[in-house]
């Protein structure tokens, strides 16, 4: 018999969440039956949405949500070998069985040279969410200006490489010094730390003086606000998250968007990847073969040990992290 540990939601999170709002749980697993396999975890993901979603789907006690690269360690199903990667969605675990619903295998072949954690990061959900988010909601054009925030994280980082493969200026804006070399150094053509500059209107009015055709929104809040009177006529933006406003306790007032939005006929789309999971091939098709052309590079931010979870978790959430956040089991 198997004793998994799994980290569940010991209190709904207020504020930015604490170590202590979480609790370490052992689950003695059953023998698999016909159709069955057990899976251990290798890599789980720590990523901005689990903290609003897990106020809207969880309840206290429940095991944190989450996505993970795991190996097949038993099998009493054909469809799958010991030793198989695939990824999952069964949250913070260190084992789990499944009947084989909901796995998906990594892009075969999966090269060698390339760790299998990718398939959390740039070959995964947020390489996706920059996939499509970039080309379906944006629908960027050549020689157009593509402003980025959160440019340094997972999806963010991602949206910059695609722009510029489609032939665009990119703009991007991070939190440290660190974080804008690093956009600088993977082809972003202006970065900027939001946290230093003097005057947020004045650094995007500097990056990109005749404004921008489409705005890849992470962060929401008082960017955002300032962004959107950047844009040019007839821009896009594309709201994938907004991380600045998941741990604020008092909802935050204005100022209000309609008049640019009206006299500049802005267009603004939230979305959610999943809308196009029947692309989902298509798309990490694309991602894996930009990585190994040298077109998209990554960068993971690697906590090791099933332990650290929480600490993995805050931290992204504070910023910490270069690129996609992991946990290493």
């Amino acid at each position: 018999m198997v004793t998994a540990k799994a980290w569940a939601l010991k209190k709904h999170f207020e504020g930015l969440p604490k170590t202590n709002d979480f609790e370490l749980k052992t689950i003695e697993l059953p023998k698999l039956k016909d159709g069955e396999l057990l899976l251990q975890s290798v890599f789980l993901s720590v990523d901005p949405y689990m903290r609003p979603y897990s106020r809207r789907d969880m309840k206290e006690g429940d095991i944190m949500i989450g996505t993970q690269v795991a190996r097949v360690v038993e099998s009493k199903n054909p469809a799958f070998t010991v030793g198989a990667f695939v990824l999952a969605d069964r949250g913070w675990r260190t084992h789990f069985i499944s009947d084989g619903k909901g796995l998906y295998f990594l892009p075969s072949p999966w090269p060698e040279s390339l760790p299998r954690s990718l398939a959390l990061g740039t070959v995964g959900m947020p390489g996706l969410t920059a996939y499509f988010g970039l080309l379906e909601v944006c629908k960027v054009k050549p020689g157009e200006t593509v402003l980025v925030t959160a440019a340094a994280g997972a999806v963010g980082s991602v949206v910059g490489q695609i722009a510029k493969i489609a032939g665009c200026k990119v703009v991007g804006c991070a939190g440290s010094d660190a974080k804008v070399a690093y956009l600088k150094k993977i082809g972003f053509d202006e970065a900027f730390n939001y946290k230093t500059v003097a005057s947020l209107d004045e650094a995007l009015r500097k990056a990109s003086p005749d404004g921008y055709d489409c705005f890849f929104d992470n962060v929401g809040g008082e960017f955002s606000s300032i962004a959107v009177n950047h844009m040019k006529k007839y821009g896009r933006i594309a709201v994938c998250g907004a991380i600045s406003q998941y741990n604020t306790t008092v909802l935050q007032k204005g100022p209000y968007i309609q008049p640019p939005m009206i006299f500049k006929e802005l267009r603004m789309e939230g979305f959610i990847v999943s809308r196009w999971n029947d692309r989902r091939e298509e798309g990490l098709k694309a991602l894996m073969k930009w990585i190994m052309e040298g077109k998209v590079k990554y960068h993971e931010q690697v906590t090791e040990g099933f332990a650290n979870m929480p600490a993995a978790f805050i931290g992204m959430l504070q910023g910490e992290n270069l690129g996609k956040a992991v946990v290493k089991v």
